[in-house]
């Protein structure tokens, strides 16, 4: 395995102390607000972010600790590769989150929809722009619920 050195920009913070029973993605935890609080080197590159309604936050999977190349899904009960599934468990524990932007004053940013553990290191945002991000006749392989299904879908004992 390859090891990058990858810095974080600053820190999620969420309600979630807990692993167990947290919103599987940012649909599941869209009236849940948070903060991300980003170090005072990188503070300059917020300019102009106050214009976009929705971010791109990448981060580290803090609390994985362990690396699996087969999992068990949350929305699924059938074994996986890591990498068609959002696993925390993956080489890199790397995660992403599309969630909506309320507020940039100073270094925070006050967000919306947020599915994340608290103090959960940040390592990139990018601007959601839906000419660049936007797909029609999409494929979802093995995952076949509706969006209802992921909204209600809480963690479990599976990646803790």
């Amino acid at each position: 395995m390859n090891s990058l050195l990858i810095p974080c920009i600053g820190t999620i913070y969420s309600p979630f102390s807990d692993l167990q029973n947290m919103p599987i993605q940012p649909v599941g935890a869209a009236d849940v607000e948070g903060t991300v609080v980003i170090m005072p080197a990188f503070v300059d590159g917020l300019k102009d972010l106050d214009g976009f309604s929705h971010l791109y936050l990448f981060y580290f999977f803090h609390g994985a600790r362990q690396e699996k190349m087969r999992v068990v899904p949350f929305m699924d009960t059938e074994e996986r590769g890591v990498f068609s599934t959002r696993s925390p468990l993956r080489p890199s524990h790397l995660g992403m989150s599309v969630v909506e932007l309320l507020e940039v004053k100073g270094a925070e940013l006050r967000i919306l929809g947020v599915d994340v553990l608290n103090g959960t290191p940040l390592v990139d945002i990018k601007p959601y722009i839906p000419a660049f991000d936007h797909r029609e006749n999409v494929r979802t392989g093995w995952m076949t619920r509706e969006r209802e299904g992921v909204v209600s879908a809480r963690s479990d004992h599976r990646f803790v």
